[in-house]
């Protein structure tokens, strides 16, 4: 027999159930893992160092927690995936709206109830996905939507008057007897409704109306905040963080692998996408590389930050952008080009806070900055380093490639030409495959033209060529050529 067999109190007695409050339940199951070297919080990576620790300590310690850091940062997940470290199921006291222990009951209504059946008291089973409650901190939250309130249609239906306790209504915190609590952006939340959570923090206590009931209500508390909040919209008051055992700073990607990793499991894509669509591993470090430039641009403000959502939405855009110039033309399977980076500009600007000397260029001006950016701080690890001073009489190794566009009138890559077409253009710039052979002779085939493409724009990042946007694509010409051809 299964331990969601057992229907009565009675019955659970008979099995050796013993409870436990759900800090002791956490802390248990944590060691139980931790002994066994298996993984706690899986799919948040970047972590492990740092902030898993830590969060590890509080549960440890028994700590309500708050975790504190900018938009993107897996706080939530985090919480969330506390769940994982619960017992499956644990008993109730069947119709009981908040959770009450068979051995532990706290309410009215279970008290009368076992008080009545004694051993023939119904029980039924609380699964640990039903046991996370989560609330958003806004301004309009009242003390009311928390802890509760007195009934009036309650009173009236069970012909009770307001100075009896069965009136009262229970709010989100007591129904959640028994579970993770999660408040997010605690900061948000008014100061007077900070004031209320003191004593459920501390004592167990809550006040409704005027009724003081004495619950020792059994929570895990988990708080979310935005340091940016602060200074803002609002603070955390001073003795709610000292109820507060554990602050945990979360931390964005530190290394462009880990961010790479974290957006191929975020990423939303359409089988069909996958399938079509092949993605360098330069492409993919590009894309994440445009967040760490982002996090360091003058134009964005730091202090807001910049999401780890933007990275996805981003890779989302990139292969869309590539899929849809197949089903223009038709192609079976195509290869992102660096020009295909254009199509992730919406996901960038609804995603970065601009100060105003960022207001001034225009969101997409920045956005745009912050691709090259990407490709002039990743260049120098595949070719040689472009010196701004060359030495007289010595040629360097980019010369052939700008010799080349300074015998030409002007090269195009237009961003819907068939695939054949767009390789037989760069096929055409002799230099380019000499260049590649030399320093990457080892890339995949599927990523040559990726890289020659990616030479062109390094070049231009590097003011050895010019780029120029024209309205379906892009044009490179010889600097000095342009130059005067303008004159």
């Amino acid at each position: 027999m299964t331990l969601t067999d057992i229907k009565t109190l009675g019955e659970l007695k008979k099995a050796g159930y013993q409870s436990k409050n759900i800090k002791d339940e956490l802390r248990a199951n944590l060691r139980n893992k931790i002994s066994k070297g298996e993984t706690v919080f899986t799919g948040v990576w970047g972590f492990e160092n740092t902030v898993l620790p830590e969060l590890e300590r509080a549960i440890l310690s028994r700590h309500n927690i708050n975790l504190l850091g900018l938009r993107g940062q897996a706080k939530t997940r985090l919480a969330r995936l506390m769940v994982n470290l619960l017992d499956e199921y644990i008993p109730v006291v069947e119709g009981s709206e908040i959770n009450d222990d068979p051995f532990n009951p706290i309410s009215r209504y279970a008290k009368s109830l076992i008080a009545e059946k004694g051993d023939d008291t119904p029980i039924s089973w609380l699964h640990r996905s039903d046991r996370f409650y989560e609330k958003l901190a806004t301004p309009d939250v009242t003390v009311a939507d928390l802890i509760g309130d007195v009934d009036p249609i309650k009173a009236a239906n069970l012909k009770l008057s307001y100075a009896d306790d069965r009136v009262v209504h229970f709010g989100m915190i007591p129904r959640a007897n028994r579970c993770i609590f999660v408040i997010n952006e605690l900061p948000d939340l008014q100061a007077r409704i900070q004031v209320a959570l003191f004593n459920i923090l501390s004592e167990g206590d809550i006040q409704i109306r005027g009724f003081k009931v004495r619950m020792n209500l059994d929570l895990q508390f988990v708080f979310t905040a935005n340091p940016e909040d602060y200074t803002n919209r609002g603070s955390i008051v001073t003795p709610l963080k000292d109820r507060i055992g554990s602050q945990i700073l979360t931390h964005y990607p530190e290394t462009v692998a880990i961010a790479r990793t974290i957006t191929e499991q975020e990423a939303n894509l359409d089988g069909r996408q996958s399938d079509v669509i092949y993605v360098p591993s330069l492409a993919k470090d590009l894309l994440e590389q445009i967040g760490f430039e982002a996090r360091d641009s003058e134009f964005i403000d730091y202090k807001s930050g910049v999401s780890a959502r933007m990275s996805i939405t981003a890779f989302e855009n990139l292969l869309s952008t590539a899929e849809r110039r197949a089903l223009r033309s038709g192609a079976e399977k195509t290869t992102v080009r660096l020009a295909d980076f254009m199509g992730i500009i919406p996901a960038i600007t609804g995603k970065v806070e601009l100060v105003y000397e960022g207001e001034q260029e225009g969101a997409a001006v920045v956005a745009e900055q912050l691709i090259s950016d990407a490709v002039k701080s990743f260049f120098p690890e595949y070719f040689p380093k472009i010196e701004k001073l060359e030495r007289p009489n010595e040629k360097g190794p980019y010369q052939e490639i700008i010799d080349w566009f300074f015998n030409e009138s002007g090269f195009e890559l237009l961003d819907d030409t068939p695939d054949e077409e767009y390789k037989k253009q760069l096929d055409s710039i002799i230099p380019l495959k000499q260049l590649l052979q030399k320093y990457q002779p080892n890339i995949a085939k599927e990523d040559e033209y990726f890289f020659k493409e990616f030479i062109l724009w390094g070049l231009a990042e590097n003011k050895k060529l010019n780029k120029d946007r024209i309205d379906d694509g892009y044009q490179f010409k010889d600097i000095y050529g342009s130059y005067i051809s303008k004159l």
